[in-house]
């Protein structure tokens, strides 16, 4: 029986912390759904088919990723998928909790369906996709923290905000 799990996430920029969890959770399941949350209360910065395409191109093509987007109960989207695991990645002491409570609810909600937790890179437990459209915003240097299409993207988004090159506004 093939093992699939499902890596919820906005992904508004995917980082390369998602990365990370990506190419290290492949190497425990057979395959691996990229689900990207519709959140109506947010704001996001991508478009959804931008999201796909950034993510599409920072993994290659690769046979045992899909890249699906969902709204409603993620239980009830791996249920959809037959995604039996839910992967999430942890950077630091901070998501637990959160983390914690979801993955209880969740079980709650649908026992069938367990929540594997996985520690992030040392090198990305700063790294959020927040913090890294704050940088870019700025026009800060975001090259070493996402694939680089996503780099390219935010300085296409923020280009012409009236922030000059060293990220300041001119006098």
């Amino acid at each position: 029986m093939s093992k699939t799990a499902i890596y919820p996430g906005t992904f508004d920029p995917i980082t390369n912390g998602h990365v990370d969890i990506i190419e290290r959770g492949l190497a425990i399941f057979d395959h691996l759904i990229i689900a990207i949350a519709l959140n109506p209360k947010k704001a996001p910065l991508f478009s959804i088919d931008e999201r796909i395409e950034m993510i599409e191109e920072s993994l290659g093509r690769h046979s045992k990723v899909s890249v699906e987007t969902f709204s409603g109960l993620l239980v009830e989207e791996a249920e959809r998928r037959n995604a039996r695991v839910i992967l999430r990645g942890l950077r630091a002491v901070s998501d637990f909790e959160s983390e914690f409570q979801m993955a209880l609810m969740n079980r709650n909600l649908n026992s069938k369906i367990e929540t594997v937790f996985m520690m992030t890179g040392e090198a990305y437990s700063y790294l959020s996709s927040s913090v890294v459209r704050e940088i870019a915003s700025m026009g800060g240097s975001v090259e070493r923290l996402v694939p680089k299409i996503v780099s390219v993207r935010l300085k296409e988004k923020f280009a012409g905000t009236g922030l000059t090159d060293e990220g300041v506004f001119p006098a």
